[in-house]
C-alpha cells in the first residue's frame, strides 16, 4: 500500500439500521411529512469540558428528563412549506417560495422564526394536532439519540455524511476537518434532505449540517438555571434572540456538533436557516 494512503485521515461511523416507530402526516396527493417517535428518557445536555472546539455557552452539562414526542424525520422541505403557505393565514403572511436554493425536496430556508411559528400554527389547524418548534433540549436529545460523541455517528464527521464547509478558510481561521476527520468538499448550497441516506438511531436525518434549525427558546449565554424537564427556556436571557441548532452548509464542521448552539434575531431570514416540527403525540386535538 502506498505510504500516502497510510497518512489519510480515518473516520469511524456508528451506523445502525432499524425500524423506527413513526407516522406520516398527509398534506396533499403524494405529499406527506414523516414524524418519528422520540422515546422518553434522560440525557446529559451540553458538551464535556474536553470536547474539541467546545464553547463556554455549551455548558455547564446538566441532566434533563424528556417525555415522549414526535419530530420530523427531515427539516421542512420546500414542497411541504409551499402547501402550508397556501393554507388560511393565522397571524402573518407566508411567502410560498422563499428559499434561495430551489428544489421541492431541499429544506426551506430564508424563513424567520416568526414564519416558522406561523407554519406550525397553520399546520396544527390543518391536521388537528398540536405542531410546534422543538425546544432546545428536545432538539439535542433527539439529535444525540443516546450517544455522547460530538456527532450522532461518532467522534468526527465527513462531507460524505453531511453538508457543511469541508474546505479550509484561512481568512476566517476555519478548518474543513474536525479532529482526525478528513477534509471534504464545500458545496456552497443546500442538498436535498434525503441526500446522504444517513439517519441516527431514532430515524432522524440531516441533524448535522445543511441548514440551522430554529428552536423555541430565547438565547441564554450558558445553562445556569436551565430547565431540567426539556421545556422551552423563555424566562430571562436575551428575548431578542432565538436558539438555532445543527450547523449549516456555509459553516465549518465544528458548528455541526450535537452540543453546538447559536442564536439569531427571530426576524432573520438567512439562506442557511430552516426548521423542523415536533408534536407531543399523533392524536387529534379536541
Amino acid at each position: 500500500m502506498p505510504a500516502t494512503q497510510d497518512r489519510e485521515p480515518r473516520i469511524t461511523i456508528n451506523k445502525r439500521k432499524a425500524q423506527h416507530p413513526c407516522f406520516d402526516e398527509r398534506l396533499d396527493e403524494g405529499l406527506t411529512l414523516r414524524m418519528m417517535q422520540i422515546p422518553a428518557g434522560r440525557f446529559t445536555m451540553g458538551s464535556p469540558d474536553n470536547e474539541l472546539d467546545r464553547l463556554d455557552w455549551e455548558g455547564p452539562q446538566h441532566q434533563v428528563s424528556v417525555s415522549t414526542f414526535f419530530m420530523g424525520k427531515y427539516p421542512v422541505t420546500q414542497a411541504q412549506w409551499r402547501f402550508v403557505a397556501g393554507l388560511e393565514q393565522v397571524a402573518r403572511e407566508l411567502k410560498p417560495d422563499p428559499a434561495r436554493f430551489k428544489g421541492d425536496n431541499r429544506p426551506v430556508e430564508q424563513v424567520s422564526w416568526y414564519d416558522a411559528v406561523e407554519f406550525c400554527e397553520r399546520f396544527s389547524r390543518f391536521t388537528g394536532r398540536d405542531y410546534r418548534l422543538p425546544t432546545e433540549a428536545e432538539w439535542e436529545y433527539a439529535c444525540r439519540a443516546e450517544t455522547t460523541t460530538p456527532f450522532h455517528f461518532g467522534e468526527t464527521i465527513s462531507t460524505q455524511l453531511a453538508n457543511y464547509r469541508g474546505t479550509d478558510d484561512e481568512s476566517l481561521e476555519w478548518s474543513g476537518s474536525y479532529g482526525n476527520g478528513p477534509k471534504g468538499e464545500y458545496r456552497q448550497e443546500t442538498t436535498p434532505v434525503d441526500y446522504f441516506d444517513m439517519a441516527n438511531a431514532w430515524g432522524l436525518c440531516d441533524m448535522h449540517g445543511n441548514v440551522y434549525e430554529w428552536c423555541q427558546d430565547h438565547w441564554h449565554g450558558n445553562y445556569d438555571g436551565a430547565p431540567t424537564d426539556a421545556s422551552a427556556w423563555t424566562e430571562g436571557g436575551n428575548s431578542s434572540r432565538r436558539v438555532c441548532r445543527g450547523g449549516s452548509w456555509i459553516f465549518d464542521p465544528r458548528n455541526c456538533r450535537s452540543a453546538y448552539r447559536f442564536s439569531y434575531t427571530p426576524g432573520a431570514r438567512d439562506a442557511d436557516i430552516g426548521f423542523r416540527v415536533v408534536c407531543s403525540a399523533p392524536r387529534i386535538l379536541p
